[in-house]
């Protein structure tokens, strides 16, 4: 997973599922963009799923509408034109199966070698929830606690005591959600060219690893912050208790019983599986110099999947949590994972806002690929999405999708937001126009070109702003806002981004 700061379009919210078996198969032809679209429908009413299919495909959504305003329209050959996005992977789920699975474009640009069903993706951060599923199957058998200090079991590293551990200790409960006071977001993974570090190594954060060492900053317990380097640490655990390689424990407690027959979590990916993978590319449409990266941090970031496998793991957690299976975890753990702990987050999945229904998902980056995973719950439905990219730029792209499947089956989220947009002087905006840190070699820079306002993000494409207020703007591209933050003189001094109910200040650097 790599290093991900907040902002617009921020994490990939995608959707991944596929039909154990396919009754039928539907090709289209390549698009004038030379962009291959192939589909798997499953069961009855094939003419009404190929046209709900259509209407999707035709009616991307953006994250907010301006008041009074058409809706633009937006195709996914555009989108995937407009993002630079080689290959999309989507499946559609409900009633404990895949309703409908859709490929685009290419694996690999150079070859033309198209997406399939079976192409190979890195999960990024979708392998926390994956990971957690194999840690539950543990603490279920007898093995691990969620509420013991994991330094009572972890053999080949310790985390080490500080002030911050005095009193509180690092537990699973509290690595699987986020809340154990460890540092280290992300991960970006190491080129084809680059030594890969052990785990003691990522661990400690000396060489040849490339991100610092992982460690206690605040008191266990007490804060949610997303850590990827709390999952290092429980991979450790996990080798150090069932004594077998990483890719080998969730293999066996997860992989098999759920029949992901298209998944490892082995890192590099095998040879004789790299003719299955699909090649990354950066947001300007170039590919990853190297090819795909390698993640020794498996437990946060280093699944390679595809979408027919997620869904299969999807609709096995809804089983599990209905008390229809128990392939991995009782109905009972189940229920305990997808529990609220701290802000939105159970053992390993994001949850649902307060008051809406009931639901599970994550979303990942790695270097040239974002994916997500959403699915429902609740007692209304059981629907899902999946989607997986082979871009920096893919979760703008699947996040757009989401929203039209959201429309089209009538979800309770993910629809659009409404804004309302006002005239501001040009000379306001003059005001606004610079270079803003959000975070170290993370730039926000905003420009004016006649009329309208635009931000852009390092690593980001250009996005328009429009206003609420001489202080306040909105995008449409994602669901977030902006307020400058000025001087006597109407000058900028500060920039504040709202966005995921979070505020996040940069400061004017030009």
């Amino acid at each position: 997973m790599k290093k991900a700061v907040v902002l617009f379009a921020g994490m990939c919210s995608l959707f991944v599922l596929v039909a154990r078996h396919s009754s039928s198969s539907i090709l289209v032809s390549p698009t004038e963009a030379g962009r291959a679209a192939a589909g798997t429908l499953q069961g009855a009413g094939t003419s009404d799923v190929n046209a709900r299919i259509a209407r999707i495909e035709n009616g991307l959504l953006p994250a907010v509408v301006i008041q009074g305003q058409p809706i633009p329209a937006m195709t996914v050959a555009d989108r995937m034109k407009h993002y630079n996005v080689p290959g999309v992977s989507i499946a559609f789920f409900g009633e404990g199966r895949i309703l409908w699975t859709r490929t685009y474009g290419f694996a690999d640009v150079a070859s033309k070698k198209p997406v399939t069903t079976e192409t190979l993706f890195q999960a990024a951060s979708i392998s926390k929830p994956v990971s957690a599923l194999a840690a539950l199957k543990l603490v279920q058998e007898g093995k691990l606690s969620l509420d013991e200090d994991v330094n009572v079991k972890l053999r080949t590293w310790k985390v080490p005591e500080n002030e911050f551990t005095k009193d509180q200790k690092v537990t699973l409960r509290r690595i699987l959600s986020h809340s154990a006071g460890l540092t280290v977001h992300g991960f970006p993974g190491y080129a084809s060219d680059e030594p890969v570090p052990t785990i003691v190594q990522i661990l400690n954060g000396e060489k040849p690893a490339n991100t610092p060492p992982i460690r206690v900053d605040t008191v266990p317990g007490t804060i949610w912050r997303y850590s990827g380097g709390g999952y290092v640490v429980m991979q450790a655990l996990l080798m150090d208790v069932t004594g077998e390689p990483y890719p080998q424990i969730v293999r066996d407690l997860v992989l098999v019983p759920t029949g992901m027959r298209h998944s490892t979590y082995q890192q590099p990916l095998p040879k004789e599986l790299a003719p299955m993978a699909a090649t990354p590319y950066r947001g300007d449409g170039q590919p990853v110099k190297g090819g795909w990266h390698t993640y020794p941090e498996m437990a946060p970031a280093g699944l390679w999947t595809t979408p027919s496998d997620l869904a299969l793991l999807a609709i096995e957690v809804q089983n599990e949590y209905a008390g229809k299976s128990s392939q991995i975890l009782s109905e009972t753990m189940m229920r305990e994972m997808l529990t609220r702990q701290k802000n939105n987050w159970g053992l390993g999945f994001g949850l649902e806002d307060p008051g809406r229904p009931a639901s599970f998902g994550h979303g990942g980056a790695n270097e040239g690929f974002q994916c997500n995973l959403q699915a429902y719950t609740d007692s209304q439905s059981d629907e899902g999405l999946a989607i997986m990219t082979n871009s920096d730029h893919g979760g703008q792209l699947a996040s757009e999708v989401l929203r039209a499947v959201a429309k089209e089956y009538n979800w309770p989220d993910f629809q659009p937001k409404e804004h309302k947009a006002v005239a501001v002087d040009p000379k306001v905006i003059d005001g606004y126009v610079g270079r803003y840190q959000l975070a170290p070699g993370f730039i926000l820079t905003f420009t004016r070109e006649g009329d309208h306002f635009f931000a852009q993000a390092t690593g980001q494409p250009k996005a328009e702003l429009f206003a609420e207020s001489d202080h306040d703007f909105f995008l449409t591209v994602v669901e977030a806002q902006t307020t400058f933050v000025t001087d006597s003189k109407g000058h900028a001094t500060e920039v504040v981004l709202h966005q995921g109910g979070e505020d996040h200040h940069a400061k004017r650097i030009e």
